[in-house]
């Protein structure tokens, strides 16, 4: 069980490069008014949903507890995320607050897995 944990973990921080470094791939692009969502943006943050639940689940099978406010709380980020993703992953064009918002957003996420123990 602990391979697969490790396992969800590397998929978890690859989920996160994902929608961290598509976002900052498009901020060049914002000058230009040609900054877009990316479908990487998008299933990374797929990804980051999917194998953080995975990893809260393998966390329940084997005894143990999570500290479920922490996960809450990063749940509740990861959702902000994907909202703001589909509202705007059809526009021709997004703005530099916009990717701003999706970076952020996922620092924070990365900061309260880190440091909130």
């Amino acid at each position: 069980m602990e391979i697969i944990k490790g396992i969800l973990v590397v998929l978890h921080l690859i989920a996160f490069g994902a929608v961290f470094g598509s976002t900052l791939a498009q901020l060049p692009a914002v000058k230009a008014g040609r900054a877009r969502i990316t479908p990487g943006i998008l299933h990374g943050a797929s990804l980051l949903f999917a194998t953080g639940l995975l990893l809260v689940a393998s966390i329940y099978m084997l005894g143990g507890a999570p500290n479920n406010m922490k996960i809450g709380v990063k749940t509740l980020v990861l959702v902000a995320i994907i909202v703001i993703i589909l509202m705007n992953r059809k526009k021709p064009s997004v703005s530099g607050g916009v990717l701003g918002a999706i970076a952020g957003l996922s620092v924070v996420n990365v900061a309260l897995a880190v440091l909130w123990n």
